[in-house]
């Protein structure tokens, strides 16, 4: 079992964004202030020397020196300091920048270069290379001496499920009733809620307390949505009023780095202990080994027809999610694997080396392992069928996939009943599934019963 990171030159973890938070408060108010002084004794200055006041040992005087034409050696970076050598000349690398200014060497700097907005943690806060990684390896020692690791959690469809007023059924009214009731009676156990200021309903998805709660003592929690920064933070609040679980760590849309993407640049964690839940697999194309897929939670009926779905939703038909066995829960058991496998002291690696994502890959190969499968009439004939995702998706789950039937076989997924391979299956008492199935068993984390995603039987014409 290899459990080891790719890399482990980058096995740095996510630090404590909330304390660091509090160190740029001190930062921008000791900015501020030097700020004021400087205006007040700036035509008293002839020369060509900048004084910075000094604050908790950043700041430092600049000089500014006229190049030269001589060679200078390669460049060296001292990420301690923030510092780079160029042809000898210390120059400052800018690693943390407020407003524009460097709490370094309190130099100005228009240009954004390298550096990486983390505007969720500070406003108009920019970090360079160089912080980024100090953060990730100071905070490393703390995260694994507290046994934790990083957890990312998508927001609509994953915890929640939201819409707009205007779009409720009029199977959905007797919802804002509810509501209503539930503030008469300041109910700590509510799950549906009025965004006033939206003009809308959200509707918190079953065992997301409990979840959220379980999952504290094992990772540290970011929130990541591509919804904007007001609606995020008033999810939040529904879902950590008590801010315990995602202090400083809530990112929109307006956070990342590339358009229509989530990344984990702005995560001050290192890659091999992030593990993601998101209900859209596309918006992490860099980052799908860490995915956990999500079913989507679809309570509303104008969720459900967001997605062309030609079914009734939970709240039309006034059922939900089970809290013992709905999908947080189960996905919690997972999380509880995880976190064990990674942490288990009889795995002979150093746990900095160690990686969440061949954890996850060991527990996925687990699923249907010792099946045998064969598909009938899922695809196109003129295709690959090896390139095909169902294909894909059931070998992760440790399937083994063939071409042809024989004695091996123990599933025929087809979507038909008369099919040669879905009769061979029916006479040689073979398990005759739908390729739900496949999906069910990857959403679930489970292999599921193959009764309840059989094949239907062809009904015999009078």
């Amino acid at each position: 079992m290899n459990l080891a990171a790719e890399s482990p030159s980058s096995s740095c973890s996510s630090g404590s964004t909330d304390d660091f938070a509090a160190f740029l408060e001190n930062e921008i108010e000791a900015q501020i202030e030097e700020e004021e002084i400087e205006e007040e004794h700036i035509e008293e200055e002839d020369d060509d020397e900048i004084e910075i006041a000094e604050h908790s040992n950043k700041r430092r005087k600049v000089m500014d020196d006229e190049s030269t034409d001589e060679e200078s050696p390669l460049n060296t970076v001292d990420l301690a300091n923030g510092q780079i050598s160029n042809g000898g000349n210390v120059v400052c690398a800018h690693p943390i920048i407020i407003r524009n200014l460097c709490s370094h060497c309190g130099e100005f700097v228009e240009e954004a270069g390298s550096s990486v907005a983390f505007n969720y943690i500070h406003k108009d806060l920019r970090l360079g290379a160089s912080e980024i990684e100090k953060l990730r390896k100071e905070d490393l020692k703390h995260l694994l001496k507290d046994k934790k690791l990083i957890l990312v959690l998508d927001l609509d469809h994953t915890l929640i499920n939201s819409s707009r007023m205007i779009d409720i059924i009029p199977d959905e009214q007797y919802l804002i009733k509810q509501v209503e009731e539930g503030k008469e009676t300041d109910d700590p156990n509510q799950t549906l809620f009025q965004l006033g200021r939206y003009h809308m309903l959200t509707k918190l998805r079953p065992f997301v307390r409990t979840f959220l709660k379980e999952a504290k003592n094992m990772f540290e929690m970011y929130i990541y949505t591509m919804g904007e920064r007001a609606y995020a933070m008033e999810i939040a609040k529904l879902l950590d009023p008590g801010d315990v679980y995602f202090p400083s760590k809530v990112i929109c849309q307006s956070d990342c780095t590339t358009r229509n993407q989530k990344g984990l640049d702005v995560v001050l964690g290192a890659d091999n202990l992030v593990i993601i839940l998101d209900d859209t697999e596309h918006v992490w194309q860099k980052h799908k080994e860490n995915l956990i897929l999500m079913e989507r939670y679809h309570y509303f009926a104008s969720s459900l027809r967001q997605f062309s779905a030609g079914i009734k939703s939970l709240s039309e038909t006034k059922k939900d999610e089970r809290e013992s066995d709905g999908i947080l829960a189960t996905i919690l058991s997972v999380l509880k694997r995880a976190h064990e496998m990674f942490f288990d002291p009889k795995i002979g690696i150093d746990l900095s080396s160690r990686d969440v994502r061949q954890i996850l890959k060991l527990i996925r190969q687990d699923i249907l392992e010792g099946c045998n499968i064969v598909f009938s009439r899922v695809f196109p004939s003129d295709v690959q069928a090896k390139e095909q995702p169902i294909w894909k998706l059931a070998e992760q789950l440790g399937a083994t996939c063939l071409g042809d039937v024989d004695d091996s076989v123990t599933h025929v997924v087809a979507v038909v009943p008369n099919t040669q391979k879905a009769e061979w299956a029916r006479d040689n008492n073979k398990f005759l599934v739908t390729p739900r199935w496949i999906e069910a068993a990857n959403y679930l984390w489970q292999r599921q019963k193959e009764e309840d995603f059989a094949v239907p039987k062809k009904v015999d014409k009078c």
